[in-house]
């Protein structure tokens, strides 16, 4: 499976968040072209400051694998991660990260902090920019427009 394509599994994931009152972010878990775990924003739904996309796509991850170590597994997201989830994806030592919209304002992956590059940290990830960015922050866009 391409990121394309993988990403439009999170994309389809971002809108059912939204939808359910949420930000509209969507992640999957890839692993040799496959899809293993999907997950969006549920901060809303579970009164759950950590339901972000990103953790919770982890978590279902490591249960389909049976391990916390994802070296292995490719997460594709909406949008750049926090610094709360690029720690997660630090800490789960997943293999790469492929990212649609950057997040100016919060993100921890290139805009704002680089947590998966930083040479002090134990682990790095690689990270590829900008797969299906115009719908991801197009998503974005809508979802606060419509709240103001």
């Amino acid at each position: 499976m391409s990121d394309f394509d993988a990403m439009g599994h999170a994309l389809d994931a971002a809108r059912g968040a939204g939808e359910a009152g949420d930000v509209p972010v969507g992640a999957v878990a890839v692993v040799d072209g496959r899809v293993i775990a999907v997950a969006a924003n549920q901060r809303e739904v579970d009164h759950d400051p950590t339901a972000h996309a990103e953790v919770l796509v982890l978590r279902q991850a490591a249960a389909a694998l049976g391990r916390w170590r994802l070296d292995e597994v490719t997460v594709l997201v909406t949008l750049e991660p926090c610094i709360m989830c690029a720690g997660a994806l630090l800490n789960a030592r997943v293999h790469r990260l492929v990212i649609g919209a950057m997040d100016e304002k919060a993100g921890a992956v290139g805009s704002r902090y680089n947590v998966l590059a930083d040479p002090r940290l134990n682990h790095e990830v690689a990270v590829s920019v900008g797969v299906r960015s115009e719908e991801s922050a197009e998503l974005l866009r809508e979802f606060f427009a419509s709240r103001r």
